[in-house]
């Protein structure tokens, strides 16, 4: 099989019909051997039974129906667990991802071996003050912190190799950082496509403001986790240990100039009266735990199981 495009949706009945003849027909004028796979994150429109007709109509759509909303990221890991194309293509189903970017995705996988294609909406369609400034400073943060020259990580147009897809786990709201997850499993062969962007036409944005403040305060996440996320002893241990050791030298120093002072008669105060006391306390409690909580830490990666975040209804075509 070529192509799979995976679709995450919620309440999108009014666009899916369209989405799916625009894609169908790029997909048979190439001659691609395809599958469309609609994930339906908990819709409470008539969503499904659009994507059981499309079904019907047509071999190539699949559907997967979560027991309720989830998230896009859960919906996109749902896809990619059960994607069989060469290439895996994702867009959203809003119609605002343009179907006629596949073939040039596609293109760009197979013939120039990239891993993964991220779409760059140069030119957009949404509210200048509500989404696209908070979108350039998200991307600006998300650049520098990543280390990735993508204009647009939010972008729902990406193209993968299967083995990236496979590799990477998508959770939380993670979705946005698919690039930064697969440039950690040694995927870096990375690269960006300016693609085209249509206005929004049925329906609503599903995301508010809220969906900015979630975007950065995963990008810290996203960024410790790159780094310690397999070693957190290597973080916590490391500071754990450099505040026990000062605090019991700054402990050993108050106990040894008490002791001269009463030795040698000189005026002086109780230990307890020494804020420098209370620091030194509170710096060996905080080594103390920081040094646990790198230990518990390591002891979960080494026993845990992966585990879906999400509850699967019904399935089509699978």
């Amino acid at each position: 099989m070529n192509i799979s495009v995976v679709i995450p949706l919620l309440n999108e009945e009014e666009s899916l019909q369209e989405l799916h003849d625009w894609i169908a027909k790029v997909m048979q004028s190439n001659r691609y051997l395809y599958e469309i796979i609609f994930i339906d994150d908990g819709s409470t429109d008539a969503s499904w039974n659009v994507i059981q007709k499309l079904s019907e109509q047509n071999n190539s759509v699949k559907g997967i129906r979560f027991q309720k909303n989830y998230g896009k990221s859960q919906a996109l890991d749902a896809g990619f667990e059960l994607a069989q194309g060469k290439v895996v293509i994702t867009m959203d189903a809003d119609l605002q991802d343009n179907p006629d970017e596949i073939p040039e995705l596609y293109n760009l996988i197979i013939n120039e071996n990239f891993d993964l294609i991220s779409g760059w909406k140069k030119k957009r369609f949404d509210n200048v003050i509500t989404k696209n400034i908070p979108s350039k400073l998200f991307n600006t943060a998300a650049r520098k912190t990543s280390g990735l020259k993508l204009h647009d990580f939010n972008c729902g147009l990406k193209a993968y190799k299967n083995e990236v897809i496979k590799a990477v786990k998508v959770s939380g709201e993670m979705h946005r950082y698919i690039p930064v997850l697969a440039k950690n499993e040694g995927f870096n062969k990375i690269g960006e496509k300016v693609v085209q962007h249509q206005a929004r036409k049925y329906g609503e944005t599903k995301f508010g403001m809220d969906r900015f403040i979630n975007g950065f305060l995963d990008l810290i996440t996203i960024s410790f986790l790159s780094k310690f996320g397999k070693r957190p002893m290597h973080i916590f241990g490391l500071w754990g240990t450099f505040m026990f050791i000062f605090g019991t030298t700054l402990a050993f120093y108050i106990g040894v100039t008490k002791i001269y002072k009463l030795y040698n008669g000189i005026k002086t105060i109780l230990v307890t009266d020494n804020p420098w006391f209370y620091i030194a306390l509170t710096s060996m409690v905080l080594g103390t735990l920081l040094f646990v909580a790198g230990f518990i830490g390591e002891l979960v990666i080494r026993t845990k199981k992966e585990e879906k975040h999400y509850k699967v209804k019904e399935k089509l075509n699978f």
